[in-house]
């Protein structure tokens, strides 16, 4: 049976979680590295010994697309699983991954991913079942140097079930300084791709990609069903893309753009209207099939004489 190579990848942020997640993994890799873009590598060198990881140093970079090529050449065994600090591998996945490799029918595969926001698993939101590429044979797949891109695979791939017990936990934002501090340095990067890519600024932007990103996130993604950490995720991520195109307003110099009260009232008009879309269609969905059928009728009407 082939041999798994685990590859971690951790900075200092991440120090204290490295030993939760490579507890996870003590079972099932038959190789373990870290690729340690810490301050502080005798620390990580102390939890390294403890699971016998092999440690690999890498001048720390802005973000992990950077590094996932060179933590895969480092890895010696015919299969890879890519884990982060803050994720774990539970019991059920591991023994998955253990027949994957024994099945041998598949160069890749992609694995849900069970995030934990402010202590909250959120189910909707667009947050689950959140497919990433983990586990795949050397070779196979490769990352681009674009932040949060897909990586490029060959050969067949296959997803593993939407279910908990096949999904990695991925303990993601713990707090909100966390969040900020994380959206400061993505939209930064972000905003750099976007101009070499010859985007420029348009007022518009600012008001149109936020709105679309919590409509998309809070509405179409239900994310009213994750309560008060749907609402909050979903504002957060609409922030996060004005600062976005406002870094990239500043990297014009804030250069000045002719702005009408018209201008902004059909743009606000427009909003608004996408919003009493949502609004309508939450109600809908948020009641049983029976007390809605008059609403979805009148609706299917109101659509058909538009």
């Amino acid at each position: 049976m082939g041999k798994i190579s685990a590859v971690l990848n951790v900075i200092d942020e991440e120090i204290e979680l490295l030993p939760r997640a490579l507890a996870s993994i003590e079972n099932l890799a038959d190789e373990i590295v870290i690729v340690d873009m810490t301050t502080s590598p005798k620390e990580v060198k102390t939890i390294g010994v403890r699971f016998n990881a092999r440690i690999c140093p890498h001048e720390r970079v802005n973000y992990v697309e950077l590094i996932r090529n060179f933590g895969i050449i480092k890895a010696t065994n015919e299969w890879v699983l890519i884990l982060d600090p803050d994720e774990e591998i539970p019991p059920t996945l591991a023994k998955k991954l253990k027949e994957l490799v024994k099945k041998n029918e598949y160069a890749y595969f992609r694995i849900p991913r069970k995030n934990i926001v402010f202590g909250k698993w959120l189910r909707h939101s667009r947050w689950w079942p959140d497919y990433n590429i983990r586990f795949f044979k050397k070779g196979s797949v490769s990352w681009s140097e674009i932040i949060h891109a897909v990586p490029i695979t060959s050969g067949r791939g296959a997803d593993l079930p939407e279910k908990e017990e096949y999904a990695i936990t991925h303990h993601n934002y713990q707090t909100i300084e966390q969040f900020l501090d994380r959206m400061n340095r993505y939209t930064t990067v972000a905003s750099n791709m976007k101009i070499k890519e010859g985007y420029r600024f348009i007022w518009r932007d600012m008001v149109q990609k936020p709105s679309s990103e919590f409509l998309s996130r809070y509405f179409a993604g239900e994310g009213y069903k994750d309560g008060l950490h749907g609402l909050t995720l979903a504002l957060l991520q609409a922030f996060s893309e004005i600062i976005l195109y406002i870094k990239i307003w500043q990297k014009e110099k804030f250069l000045e753009q002719a702005i009408s009260a018209k201008e902004i009232e059909n743009e606000f008009g427009s909003l608004m209207n996408d919003v009493r879309f949502w609004l309508a269609d939450m109600s809908i969905k948020t009641k049983d099939i029976i007390s809605s059928l008059p609403d979805r009728i009148i609706r299917k009407l109101s659509e058909k004489n538009a």
